[in-house]
């Protein structure tokens, strides 16, 4: 990996976000702050363009992943269909809600099993995510898990 071809800045569309609760904000300060620290991310065709300023926002039922650069000069817009990952993003939030509720009260064990559950789904949306980027960006996989977890963030409705 060249030193620039990864992302610099990040932003979130906030305009469609309501209040978040703790779990969530945190979610999306750690994956931001991971991003920002280490992450390989390439656009096709401006390779050589980055390190990148990454906006991410939901158009049209669309997640669009607006790359620009360092000084914030437009270079793409990527649009993927957000139909591809609702039922990922669907699921992946109902077994987050049983694992903030497990934390609580469960045993240890539930806990773990609930866990695991989750990170699959994790993982499943963040393969998706490289898939439906292809040939338009090339990301590892750590930094697709985290955004990943802002393209869920950026569902939440409240």
């Amino acid at each position: 990996m060249l030193e620039h071809q990864h992302i610099a800045k990040i932003a979130l569309d906030e305009k469609t976000v309501v209040r978040r609760n703790a779990d969530i904000e945190h979610e999306r300060k750690v994956a931001i702050f991971d991003i920002l620290d280490q992450n390989s991310f390439i656009v096709t065709g401006f390779e050589d363009k980055g390190p990148y300023s990454l906006h991410l926002g939901i158009e049209d039922n669309r997640l669009i992943f607006d790359v620009r650069t360092d000084d914030e000069t437009e270079l793409t817009r990527i649009p993927l269909p957000v139909i591809s990952f609702r039922r990922i993003i669907k699921d992946y939030f109902h077994v987050c809600e049983s694992y903030f509720e497990a934390i609580k009260t469960a045993s240890p064990s539930k806990i773990e099993a609930i866990d695991m559950g989750r990170r699959g789904l994790h993982n499943e949306g963040s393969e998706l995510l490289q898939e439906r980027l292809k040939d338009k960006a090339a990301t590892d996989f750590d930094t697709a898990r985290r955004l990943f977890t802002l393209m869920c963030v950026l569902h939440i409705r409240g």
